[in-house]
């Protein structure tokens, strides 16, 4: 999906099409209420459209009047409405068409569900909530859901766009698998959590349809700030006629029309819808799907980063490496107890475990039924899991929870074993203490393996002003390896779910915006609580659903471009909004001395651009003022280009570049159109 979108080119012929239609469709009065600007040009156009028609039918308009003149205006001011409402709907296009793309990604696949130990076949649409069925290599998964059981290469190309396959396992954060992707190795079985039509893949369509976007308060705001601006100019112009017939200056409705159109903000009004769906298109074409406009503009100013570690930071299959035995105690008895307690554990940790007992030590599977073993299973609050086989009662665990397993029973802790563990936690690692009946055998060297380019990202988030703090269950030691080797600027050490949310809120406290990626379960209410929560596309479904932003590249780096667009987002829409007020500045010194130095000669001397006579001036100044909304189609489209900057530089860049440029553009090109209709006899 996301090559296909960046490949498109910015004027795709098939958007255009579609665009050129909708721009028509957008002609509904109540569809144009939304954007109170170009809603008065509408009406003024269907004010000149209908004057025009009773001047024709009643004769009024003879071939010496002002016929030709008026014909004009009238045309050009429906441009203008059609000009905005085309480049609304070519914003809106692009995203149709990636949802036309993921549309076709979407199809009914046969189901194998799993019933009472019986696999029936089903049509995928039956499938419903906590259904469980069961795909093989080469089936498509069937709707949404979370691993039960097994481990499979997933290709996730029709979600993603990468043609990479992704592991997904159960009993991790890595369970989460979506509809419409395709399983290419081994057998997993998968508990469903979505009903049909409620699926990932139908919230990614209807996100990237445009018109499903919802204004941000900061649209809104300036929408508040144009519709002021037009009643200003609205009374301004309707106080010009009584005047005019005073003056004796030659005022039609059709020359107060031009004026009052040229002289509201149409430019940013015609391009301001646009510019808001453009920056949420500019993010999914960098696989980032957002549920909220507001989170795109809140990305623009987030101060704070909040990462998970696992998953996020680091690879989040954490690995084997090393068995350190105690004292006394030999690897292999290390390694044998090891294994054992391990044989039911499904984690990517656990089953490295055993693969690194068997690769080392040649220990392979053992029967265990005829021994009656008993598996004790890990939990939160013991922080330990085990075995209890042949008269042997195994624990393995966290460092702290095992030296309390040790002194219930009497036996402190080794100092050489307590030497090793912080031996692995200075080096990053994660340290797994084994016991066997009340003494401890030694240590599990568990590694932890940071994502590459992770300091260099940093470093590029760092330069834009973001604090980087990393979240973790670890203990302090492992907690500040990781942070050194990932280059982050705080970390928090054994945190847990509430730990996360405390720490969001002293933030956002103290005024500041953050950000929160992360991709467990646990991670959800700091993605609920974020300013901006980026759920990794390979975590949970409760993370996916708590966060307003899904990244499905699962980077958590991603947040150096989500930044980089909402910062884009909003110094385009102050850029373009600059433009347009510069712009009416230049086209009012265009039309009022046109107008009115023939009543007034002292007016001439504002008519700097010297144009030819008042019809000329006013045409000149309606044609520019309809094309310059195309001419900023591209911009409005692709964003202002972003680099770090302050505040005072972003201002003074605004005025230098789009305040000085709206003033100079449209001297010089109403003063061209000026010199084409004059040689052209248009007015």
């Amino acid at each position: 999906m996301a090559t296909n979108s960046k490949r498109r080119s910015l004027f795709d012929r098939k958007i255009v099409r579609r665009a050129a239609f909708d721009a028509l469709v957008k002609l509904n009065p109540r569809l144009m209420m939304k954007n109170p600007v170009m809603f008065v040009v509408e009406i003024g156009s269907v004010l000149t459209a209908v004057l025009l028609l009773v001047n024709l039918v009643t004769h009024r308009a003879a071939p010496g009047d002002h016929f030709r003149f008026d014909l004009q205006i009238t045309l050009w001011l429906w441009f203008t409405v059609l000009f905005a409402n085309f480049a609304e709907a070519m914003a809106e296009g692009r995203g149709k068409a990636q949802a036309d793309a993921l549309r076709q990604a979407k199809s009914e696949t046969t189901a194998f569900l799993v019933s009472n130990g019986a696999v029936s076949e089903v049509p995928s649409s039956q499938l419903r909530v906590d259904n469980v069925v069961r795909v093989t290599a080469g089936q498509m998964i069937p709707g949404d859901g979370e691993v039960i059981e097994g481990v499979a290469s997933v290709d996730e190309s029709a979600i993603t766009g990468e043609s990479a396959p992704v592991i997904r396992e159960a009993g991790g954060d890595r369970s989460a698998v979506t509809g419409g992707t395709r399983v290419l190795s081994d057998v997993i079985t998968v508990r469903i959590t979505s009903n049909p039509g409620e699926t990932f893949l139908d919230r990614m369509i209807a996100l990237v349809e445009g018109a499903e976007r919802q204004k941000t308060p900061n649209e809104i705001a300036l929408n508040i700030l144009l519709a002021g601006l037009t009643i200003i100019f609205l009374l301004a112009v309707v106080t010009l006629q009584p005047f005019a017939i005073y003056s004796g200056a030659p005022q039609t409705v059709f020359v107060l029309i031009s004026l009052l159109v040229c002289l509201i903000p149409t430019t940013i009004g015609g391009l301001l819808s646009a510019i808001g769906i453009a920056g949420m298109d500019r993010l999914v074409q960098h696989n980032v799907l957002a549920t909220s406009g507001r989170a795109v503009e809140a990305a623009g100013d987030v101060n704070t980063l909040l990462l998970d570690k696992t998953g996020t930071i680091t690879i989040g299959n954490r690995q084997a490496a090393e068995f350190i035995p105690a004292p006394g105690v030999t690897a292999a008895l290390l390694a044998d107890a090891s294994q054992l307690s391990s044989l039911s554990d499904e984690t990517p940790e656990g089953r490295s475990i055993v693969v690194l007992a068997k690769e080392q030590y040649n220990l392979r599977g053992r029967e265990l039924a005829h021994l009656n073993a008993e598996f004790v299973p890990f939990s939160a609050t013991t922080r330990m899991s085990g075995i209890e086989v042949d008269g042997r009662s195994i624990r393995k665990g966290a460092t702290d929870a095992i030296a309390d397993y040790l002194q219930e029973h009497g036996a402190p802790m080794p100092p050489e074993v307590r030497a090793s563990v912080e031996d692995i936690s200075r080096r990053g690692g994660t340290p797994l203490v084994v016991a066997e009946n009340g003494r401890a055998l030694g240590v599990i060297y568990l590694k932890d393996v940071v994502k590459g380019g992770m300091k260099e990202r940093f470093e590029q988030l760092r330069s834009m002003g973001i604090r980087t703090v990393m979240i973790t269950g670890d203990n302090p030691l492992t907690a500040a390896a990781i942070a050194r080797e990932a280059g982050v600027d705080d970390f928090l050490a054994e945190a847990k779910p509430k730990d996360k949310m405390d720490l969001i809120r002293r933030e956002q406290a103290s005024g500041k915006l953050v950000a929160m990626t992360g991709d467990g379960t646990n991670d959800a209410p700091a993605l609920a609580q974020a300013d901006v929560g980026v759920a990794m596309n390979s975590g949970t479904q409760a993370a996916k659903e708590a966060g307003n932003m899904v990244d499905l590249d699962s980077n958590p780096t991603k947040l150096i471009e989500i930044v980089a667009i909402g910062k884009q987002l909003l110094m385009t829409r102050g850029a373009l909004t600059t433009f347009s007020i510069s712009n009416d500045v230049a086209k009012y010194f265009a039309i009022i001395p046109a107008i009115f130095a023939g009543v007034f000669p002292v007016l001439k001397a504002l008519n700097v651009m010297h144009l030819h006579n008042a019809e000329s001036a006013v045409l000149s100044a309606v044609i520019f003022n309809a094309l310059i909304i195309i001419g900023l189609i591209p911009l409005a489209l692709r964003g202002v280009g972003y680099r770090p900057m302050s505040a005072a530089a972003l201002l003074q860049r605004n005025m230098l570049v789009y305040g000085l440029g709206g003033l100079i553009v449209p001297f010089v090109g109403i003063k061209l159109l000026d010199v084409i209709i004059v040689a052209l006899h248009l007015a």
